[in-house]
């Protein structure tokens, strides 16, 4: 017996004999590249929308879902144990994490929970399983129920609790009507169902998404345009600048800053300097979240 098949797990009875309608392999493989998942789930009730269950059930629609995740796994990490079995430069890393991540895998469980060394997680990421991904679940609701939610929701609430994951309100007949209206009418529009346009479904997805995935957003501005450059939380100025072009963190002098809140109080670059707003930031500076950013760099 060879090393390999001495950490192989013996074969488990089946989850099922066949994934449940949904997905499909194409639409899976679309997504193996996503550094994480937004579940929709409906969580509202409406006869004129059929559902294929013929019942609206939000817990038992995203354990489906999670499941046909998870067999997808399955195969995946079945496929690379089998070209492991030939493959005489697979390393003793590799071998260890299929090894765990098939038990789990058998188990319905999904891979986001095995255990695996920083090692081990290294050698099989590049099969990108989707069930180790992060999940945000949103819950989609009708625009009553969007300020404070449903029974519904709140047993969808309980299954994210349980698996670690994050759930955020949406309602998509909100957002839908919300894409109508010009801005100035929005913000009333949302008032009248209780929620503020910052805590709005689609915003608080957004933030949610990003807060997940350790983001960062900050801004540079001129005469002409003004745009959101999207970073890694912790990251330095010099970095950060590099997302513009590289000769600015090659060449990085300094980092004229500002936060956006701060400038908007002020009302102008100008205002803000005269108020001691503007500040002088090395390279040593953290950027945070929001920041308004002139970098000053040599060619």
């Amino acid at each position: 017996m060879n090393d390999f098949e001495a950490c192989t797990p013996p074969p488990l009875t089946p989850l099922t004999p066949s994934p449940p309608p949904g997905l499909g392999n194409k639409f899976l493989a679309n997504i193996r590249e996503c550094d994480a998942i937004v579940h929709v789930v409906r969580c509202f009730e409406d006869e004129n929308v059929i559902h294929v269950d013929g019942t609206i059930d939000p817990v038992n629609d995203a354990e489906v879902i999670n499941l046909e995740l998870i067999l997808a796994d399955l195969s995946q990490v079945e496929k690379r144990f089998d070209k492991c079995k030939k493959d005489k430069k697979t390393t003793e890393e590799e071998k260890s994490a299929l090894a765990k991540l098939a038990v789990t895998l058998e188990l319905g469980q999904p891979a986001r929970l095995t255990e695996l060394t920083d090692e081990e997680a290294a050698a099989v990421k590049s099969l990108g399983l989707l069930s180790a991904k992060k999940i945000i679940y949103a819950a989609n609701v009708a625009d009553s129920d969007l300020a404070s939610g449903n029974e519904k929701v709140e047993k969808l609430r309980e299954l994210a609790k349980s698996e670690g994951a994050n759930l955020v309100l949406v309602s998509a007949q909100v957002e839908a009507e919300l894409a109508e209206l010009p801005n100035e009418d929005r913000e009333e529009f949302l008032g009248s169902l209780g929620v503020s346009i910052e805590k709005s479904g689609l915003r608080s997805l957004v933030r949610s998404a990003y807060d997940l995935l350790g983001l960062r957003t900050y801004y540079t501005s001129g005469p002409t345009e003004t745009r959101a450059w999207t970073i890694k939380a912790g990251w330095c100025a010099p970095k950060a600048a590099g997302v513009i072009h590289n000769d600015f963190e090659r060449g990085f002098i300094k980092a004229e800053t500002i936060s956006y809140h701060d400038l908007v109080d002020a009302g102008s670059e100008a205002e803000a300097k005269v108020k001691g707003k503007m500040r002088q930031e090395g390279k040593e500076y953290e950027v945070q979240d929001s920041d308004v950013i002139l970098f000053r760099f040599n060619v």
